[in-house]
């Protein structure tokens, strides 16, 4: 509406666009182009269960309408070589790929990964962060076995507006980091891990059964999950923010 009220898009085209916001059907997949207006957050695409052209396709159908980020999750490296050579100028990071990533916020997200075995989840994580312009603080190898490791960040921790936690094993990190910090924290299970943490569900019931009131905890392994729900938490703020008619700051 901006555009046409400026002259840059005439009425025609504008009525297009429309045609096409809410989706685009096509015949594999419809497109949700109305998802950045509806929630705040990018259309992902999903890799897995998708042929390398049908990622490329949808990413296609994405680009084609301005706006949000997109991204390419959990993708094969056919899937990504497909998607890059249909639709130049993404970034890859291992499996996530990225175009047309939003400009930079304020906001301060710590990410605290318990061990190094947790990094592939925290990385998918942060790769989503930074798609929708937060730089993400990385905490690498600050799990409870050696709890003087965490401790040494609660500067951190309390500066924070929101904190990630992925943690395998017994999960008890989640709990640790809650009694530390007043921002909300998103606690990720991870599938790493001895015998008894039955890959993923001993730290997620173990999260869940916090004593660290109000952490929110995601699935095994979901650091996508876990960073749309920072992004939820602050989309919420901001329009708290706006009806107040405040500044952030």
């Amino acid at each position: 509406m901006d555009d046409v009220r400026s002259g840059a898009l005439s009425a025609d085209d504008a009525v297009r666009q429309l045609r096409r916001l809410p989706f685009a059907d096509l015949g594999f997949a419809r497109v949700d182009h109305h998802r950045n207006l509806r929630q705040g957050l990018a259309e992902v695409v999903y890799g897995p269960g998708k042929t390398p052209d049908q990622c490329a396709a949808i990413v296609k159908e994405l680009l084609d309408q301005p706006g949000s980020p997109v991204l390419l999750t959990r993708a094969s490296a056919e899937q990504a070589a497909a998607s890059l050579g249909l639709n130049p100028g993404g970034e890859r990071y291992e499996a996530t790929l990225v175009w047309r990533p939003a400009p930079p916020r304020p906001e301060r997200v710590v990410l605290a990964a318990a061990g190094t075995a947790d990094l592939r989840v925290a990385d998918e994580c942060g790769v989503v962060l930074a798609a929708h312009g937060l730089a993400p603080q990385r905490l690498n190898d600050v799990g409870v076995a050696g709890l003087h490791r965490i401790l040494n960040e609660v500067d951190s921790l309390a500066e924070a507006d929101a904190v990630v936690v992925v943690a395998g094993m017994e999960g008890a990190l989640a709990s640790v980091v809650g009694g530390l910090t007043a921002a909300p924290v998103v606690a990720v299970p991870t599938s790493a891990g001895y015998g008894s943490s039955l890959e993923g569900v001993t730290p997620l019931l173990a999260m869940m059964s916090s004593c660290a009131a109000g952490v929110t905890v995601v699935g095994v392994d979901n650091g996508f999950g876990a960073a749309c729900a920072v992004l939820r938490l602050f989309k919420t703020r901001d329009r708290a923010v706006s009806r107040a008619g405040l500044t952030d700051g």
